[in-house]
């Protein structure tokens, strides 16, 4: 290779010959489209020549992240940013990877450093949106996504689909389906628009809708992403027509899809459950007793009812509803890192004034969804896992276990997109899930009884009325007609549920039944009966 040929200096190429970087080429190229595998073959021989090459490097994040390893990702663009620190796409990168691992206010902080490296990145305007979002930062959202829309028409698609879902989340379904609608315009095979059209619940697809799903799947530029959520939305599209063995089908390819992507180990999950429960058992010294009252924390599996569960309680006067908070998580992190040490394994080392500290850490944290309300609901469904550190950091607040048939919440699962919950990929994860959930909400109800209340979906369904003031007494709240009536909220609501809860209660939700013996193997998985026909 001639001098001539050689990049730039300041090229992210810099530094490596022409074999190397047609590699580098070919695997982005496989990523951009999500061959993992193939991505990976190029990579692995390239870091054994180059293991600190941060193009490299950031690549080999990528690859990580479609495996679902965000700290492995983390951890290696750190390494390549050491490298290129005023580098505006690397800083992107990371803020992305944040965003994968629910660490919202590193990846504003990060992404905002990017835009400001350079402020004409589309991707990082839009990731900055992105993270704003799940942060539920709605205007500060808005704003970087229309700065990206601005820098960028190949992000519109991307911008579109997510203004979409922010007009989905504040109850706006027609303005939020001609988002979807013009994302799909633009590019027949955008699959998050096409999923968001499914999850507006309310839309019912046609037949010539059926047709275009069936036709992007097979489009040469469908990433994988594309053909997952198209996958759940051609699903959702069939069983609306009661064609049950070929929604199931297409919802069996879409997370065969998935797992490709991101595997999931539920033995690994399962011991790690354990590791928890024996960490709180028995419960640690906490915090000061009167240390997290205005804290109402919902927790559940996915598909339970726990949005529900928040419309009613953010109904009430003295009550805003906070939605899934990523801030217990965030305290623990920051704790693990400050010593090092991975949670729950420093557990046994905290003193009360430990858990004080991490208590006002997550009430600071937390301290905008009390400017209206004295008290605030944080539903993060996997917040089952930290009840015990919840208790530990936060005695005076409550928590309430929400739960649901099994087989209707795993299925429920298995047929929503859940970006992130790898285990809901197969009927056997799912189970495994199950049963770590259950003996897990058994377990926090049996050591903290003043603390802990549960409701159960279909008792909530068939009485109301009655399972609502259990719940408000619990929760210290006066009763008011207005949790009764939680479907005329306006909040904004951020979850697959925010069609439902702004309708009246609906006793039908139940879909196990439409496919009879269809979801015998997930029965098996969960020692169910099997189908029986009436």
């Amino acid at each position: 290779m001639n001098a001539a040929a050689s990049p730039p200096p300041g090229s992210r190429l810099a530094g490596l010959p022409q074999t190397a970087i047609r590699a580098v080429v070919t695997a982005a190229q496989a990523l951009d489209h999500g061959r993992v595998d193939e991505a990976e073959h190029h990579i692995i021989a390239l870091l054994a020549l180059y293991p600190a090459h941060p193009e490299i490097l950031r690549l080999h994040a990528g690859a990580q992240r479609l495996r679902g390893d965000v700290d492995g990702a983390i951890a290696t663009l750190r390494r390549a940013i050491a490298s290129r620190p005023d580098d505006a796409l690397y800083l992107s990168s990371l803020g992305s990877a944040l965003i994968d691992g629910y660490r919202y206010d590193e990846a504003i902080d990060v992404l905002r450093q990017a835009t400001q490296h350079d402020g004409s990145l589309s991707s990082a305007w839009y990731n900055l949106g992105l993270a704003h979002m799940r942060a539920m930062q709605v205007d500060d959202a808005a704003s970087a996504l229309r700065r990206a829309l601005q820098l960028s028409p190949d992000i519109a698609i991307s911008a579109y689909a997510m203004i979409g879902d922010m007009y989905r989340a504040e109850g706006r379904n027609d303005e939020a389906q001609a988002a979807y609608r013009d994302a799909i315009a633009r590019q027949p095979h955008a699959g998050m628009a096409w999923w968001g059209l499914a999850d507006l619940k309310t839309l019912r697809f046609g037949d010539d809708d059926i047709e275009k799903m069936r036709s992007a799947l097979n489009h040469r530029a469908a990433s994988e992403e594309d053909k997952i959520a198209i996958g759940f939305a051609l699903a959702k599209a069939l069983d609306e027509r009661q064609r049950y063995a070929e929604s199931l089908d297409a919802i069996a390819q879409a997370n065969v899809r998935a797992r490709k992507q991101r595997g999931w180990n539920a033995q690994a999950q399962s011991a790690w459950i354990e590791r928890m429960l024996a960490a709180f058992t028995p419960p640690p010294v906490g915090a000061d007793a009167d240390i997290g009252g205005e804290a109402i924390f919902i927790v559940s599996l996915p598909r339970s009812g726990s949005t529900l569960i928040e419309q009613v309680l953010a109904s009430h006067s003295m009550v805003g509803g906070g939605g899934e908070l990523p801030d217990v998580p965030a305290v623990l992190t920051e704790e693990a890192n400050r010593l090092q040490k991975a949670f729950p394994d420093f557990v046994r080392t905290r003193t009360g004034q430990d858990w004080s500290r991490m208590g006002r850490r997550y009430l600071e944290r937390t301290a905008r969804w009390r400017q209206k309300h004295p008290r605030f609901t944080d539903k993060l469904p996997g917040n089952w896992m930290y009840a015990g550190a919840i208790t530990a950091m936060l005695p005076s607040a409550k928590i309430v276990i929400v739960r649901r048939d099994p087989l209707e919440t795993c299925f429920s699962c298995y047929r929503q997109r859940l970006a992130g919950n790898e285990y809901t990929r197969t009927f056997a994860d799912l189970a495994a899930t199950w049963r770590d959930f259950d003996r897990t909400a058994k377990h926090w109800l049996a050591q903290y009884p003043a603390r802990v209340h549960e409701v159960v979906y279909e008792t909530f369904v068939a009485d109301p009325e009655a399972s609502i003031r259990r719940l408000l007494d619990f929760c210290n709240l006066p009763f008011e007609e207005n949790c009764l009536n939680f479907h005329e909220s306006d909040r904004g609501v951020y979850t697959p549920s925010a069609a439902q809860v702004r309708q009246p209660l609906r006793r039908d939700t139940a879909r196990a039944p439409h496919y009879g013996a269809l979801l015998d193997p997930l029965r098996a998985e969960l020692g169910l009966p099997l189908f029986r026909n009436p």
